[in-house]
């Protein structure tokens, strides 16, 4: 039975199902919905948890197995089956469908932890078997349109009321990131009274002051093109500690979204319609930014930044000798528009 993440903790107070598939692709979400059907199995007395972590070569037989044998410690048991990325195939829809069989008369609880799982894989045997024995939870994004309320709501879960504006604000701020929006409000709540209300000044004012430099405004100045700024943020950056595999992830993913709007561009899709595909969609008030930034940035120089992405991610796993924040600040000059700073090193390491 499909159950929204908002009303799991109704399904879940009435009775505790055999199996709660949980699955999506929203941090936030998924990681509360999972902690709750753990609070709810303990509470109802399951006092042991055998976890599977579902890899390359998996052996499914160990689900089967962990089924079938018998705690030392306690009569009931939770077993987490973190999927992930991955999909069951063929053996692992056998396992499935077969312990959803002989569900019935045990006393373990299954959690399934995955990824969005399509169309096709709802229809499959295995999943149908489950979700007839229990409850699939679907964790989505937020739709642009409705995280200003869902911000709102969430606020008071928190102590504090945010009006629609200041809730929106927060929302473009943290660019659809429930798990970045949640931490904000958390730090709202410890420096403000219990009920406060919070204005869109105290949340801009809160978000620029939590960080003089983040890895947000390293973006900004990037998709502006603002190349003195960034060498600045990146020093800030450097300054105040940011780990370098947190700044390679921040502009490699700008990269990714700039060659997905290439992507949809040269199918002839409009641009607006490219920004609305984006996971999460692009708010109507940072288009214009990513506009200027794939005007000045063609296909062909966006996949070599991201192939000395790569390079930079060798250079900190220590597969490659590539000095790492001049390569951070090149690949960012590039993407602002400018020309690399690594003028000592092979030209193979360069970006053209």
């Amino acid at each position: 039975m499909k159950v929204f993440a908002d009303k799991l903790p109704d399904a879940l107070s009435k009775s505790l199902p055999p199996v709660v598939i949980i699955a999506g692709d929203e941090p936030l979400q998924h990681m509360e919905a999972c902690d709750l059907v753990r609070r709810q199995a303990r509470e109802a007395g399951v006092e042991e948890r055998d976890v599977l972590d579902v890899e390359a070569n998996f052996a499914w037989g160990r689900l089967t197995e962990a089924g079938a044998s018998m705690s030392l410690f306690a009569s009931r048991k939770l077993i987490e089956l973190r999927l992930g990325s991955s999909k069951p195939g063929q053996e692992g829809g056998k396992a499935l469908k077969e312990y959803a069989e002989s569900a019935a008369g045990s006393d373990n609880m299954l959690l399934i932890m995955a990824g969005r799982l399509d169309a096709r894989e709802q229809k499959s045997a295995w999943f149908k078997a489950l979700d007839k024995i229990g409850l699939f939870v679907p964790v989505w994004p937020v739709d642009a349109s409705r995280l200003g309320f869902w911000l709102r709501d969430r606020a008071q879960v928190h102590g504090l009321n945010l009006s629609l504006d200041a809730a929106r604000l927060l929302g473009e701020r943290t660019e659809g990131n429930l798990l970045a929006a949640d931490q904000e409000l958390q730090k709202l709540a410890l420096i403000l009274p219990p009920g406060s209300q919070v204005s869109p000044r105290q949340v801009a004012g809160d978000v620029e002051s939590s960080a003089r430099y983040d890895v947000f405004t390293l973006i900004d100045a990037c998709l502006k093109g603002e190349r003195e700024r960034l060498i600045r943020i990146l020093a800030g950056l450097q300054a105040e500690g940011t780990e370098a595999p947190i700044v390679l992830w921040a502009l490699t993913r700008e990269i990714r979204i700039l060659l997905s709007l290439h992507q949809h561009l040269d199918q002839g899709q409009s641009f607006e319609h490219a920004c609305k595909a984006q996971k999460p969609p692009i708010f109507d008030k940072r288009r214009p930014l990513y506009q200027q930034a794939i005007g000045r940035l063609p296909l062909r120089r966006l996949h070599k930044l991201l192939m000395f992405a790569q390079r930079l991610d060798l250079s900190i796993k220590g597969a490659s000798d590539l000095p790492l924040h001049q390569g951070l600040q090149d690949l960012a000059l590039t993407l602002a528009g400018g020309r690399g700073l690594l003028a000592e090193l092979p030209s193979s390491y360069r970006v053209g």
